[in-house]
């Protein structure tokens, strides 16, 4: 096997024979190996070094420390060299914990000199690549990236996350307000991915009812319910091969938790019904809009699952934190929807951008989007007539849904008495009690749902239908 790039390498391991045989399978075809056997001769031979290791295999037992410990405390290793973490403790959580540390693999003894050569070589790619993005990085500052619009520092991070977990089989916990782009962002990694060309499949776990997610997730087979006319794949059979997305997964119930955590584990699922467990190659991002380890603490989400999913975690800045993003959004949407519209209007005037930029858009960039459409379908043009966008102080995500009724926040004000409804429509007397609910409930569907009677999925409709109005 010969290696595209030639790479240097520090091999970390206590065990002599071992050390010297990896050494002998790589040099063997045209990689440069220096040998540590304890960590403190590691860290010599690094500092030493004129230029960074492209690979080092990491031992986790050393004589001197405990590997992950050791890389724990160097944050900027794994920044300057791809890490392949080789150790006789194959468990999910050193797994989890070596993956937290930003390592390329983790290899469990006994290794097969293919899979260590084809592991390296990989790694040795890996890292020629990021050298050279992150080149590329540190002259531009880019407009967009995979879906996303905005120059900002903060979305400038995000790109540069959303590259750098790309390529890894570890999970990715999404979180953010509503509206912030969590599913732009499980799809930007999709995108950015080596499973770009395989399915995207996104399932929302809170809108649909309890007793069906299973089945919508894992498959079943014909008659293993009332109304399995048919045999069904599910979610994460349809995305064999490339990423399933969970979103608002803290709204799934604990007994179901259980078998997406068993799911996570082995790589297989089982169909409602069946007996047949099934290979399933995915994966698997998730994200939700609450905070997760609250849920865990308050024993609504499985603390093993947390940990499961949260392998990396990223976190979607609200657009009031992306300062000129506002207005370069604001434009592009402008564009878009003038296209659709079929009319022609000038660039955002400065009286439009100061208004745009002043406001605190707690709605975020759904917001933005829906006052935007509002106003390009209303507006004859050529000059965009934002009238009817009044700003306002910070207010929870659904203010801008209340306001396209002409009435105030409903997630922030009690429904009024019967004098105040007056000249409102039972359309808009309907949406201002059901978000009065949805905010008492900590903005949690299902529980909202419950409290009125009312299935989540019929929630779900309602809200998709009343912010296609607000658009």
């Amino acid at each position: 096997m010969t290696p595209t790039v030639a790479a240097r390498i520090l091999v970390v391991e206590d065990v002599a024979s071992l050390a010297m045989t990896y050494a002998a399978h790589l040099e063997g075809i045209g990689h440069t190996v220096d040998i540590a056997d304890s960590g403190a001769a590691a860290r010599q031979l690094i500092d030493s070094a004129t230029e960074p290791y492209d690979v080092v295999l990491l031992d986790l037992q050393l004589p001197d420390c405990d590997g992950l410990d050791w890389l724990a405390g160097q944050p900027e290793l794994a920044e300057k060299s791809s890490i392949i973490v080789i150790t006789s403790d194959g468990s999910i959580k050193r797994a989890i914990a070596a993956m937290r540390l930003g390592t390329y693999d983790f290899l469990v003894k006994p290794l097969a000199a293919e899979r260590l050569l084809t592991t390296v070589r990989n790694a040795a790619e890996h890292h020629v690549l990021a050298e050279e993005v992150k080149v590329v990085r540190s002259l531009t500052t880019r407009d967009n990236f995979q879906g996303f619009i905005g120059r900002s520092s903060a979305m400038q991070a995000v790109y540069r996350a959303v590259e750098s977990v790309a390529d890894s089989k570890a999970t990715v916990f999404i979180t953010g307000e509503s509206g912030s782009g969590k599913e732009v962002a499980a799809e930007a990694i999709h995108r950015a991915s080596r499973r770009h060309e395989r399915p995207f499949v996104a399932i929302n776990c809170g809108a649909i009812p309890e007793n069906l997610l299973e089945s919508e997730l894992f498959g079943h087979i014909k008659g293993a319910f009332t109304g399995a006319i048919d045999n069904r794949l599910g979610a994460a059979k349809e995305a064999d091969g490339g990423t399933l997305f969970l979103d608002e997964i803290c709204e799934m119930e604990l007994k179901l938790q259980v078998k997406l955590l068993r799911f996570l584990q082995t790589g297989m699922i089982q169909r409602v019904g069946s007996s047949k467990p099934e290979p399933v190659d995915v994966r698997v991002i998730c994200a939700t809009n609450r905070d997760p380890t609250a849920e865990v603490a308050a024993g609504r989400f499985r603390e093993d699952l947390f940990y499961r999913l949260a392998v990396i975690p990223l976190e979607m800045p609200p657009l009031r934190e992306r300062g000129s993003d506002v207005i370069q959004l604001a434009q592009a949407f402008l564009e878009r929807f003038a296209r659709e519209e079929h009319k022609h209007f000038d660039p955002l005037s400065v009286d439009d951008q100061a208004k745009l930029g002043a406001y605190n858009w707690p709605g975020n960039v759904r917001e933005l989007q829906n006052v935007i459409r509002r106003a390009v379908v209303m507006s004859e043009g050529p000059a965009l007539n934002l009238a009817d966008f009044a700003t306002a102080p910070a207010r929870p995500a659904l203010a801008a849904e209340g306001a396209s009724f002409g009435m105030a926040n409903p997630s922030t004000y009690a429904p009024p008495g019967i004098e105040g409804l007056s000249g409102l429509t039972l359309d808009a007397i309907e949406r201002l009690v059901i978000e009065h609910v949805i905010d008492a409930n900590n903005g949690s569907l299902p529980a909202a749902a419950r409290s009125l009677g009312i299935s989540p999925s019929t929630l779900y409709r309602k809200r998709e239908r009343w912010s296609g109005i607000a658009a």
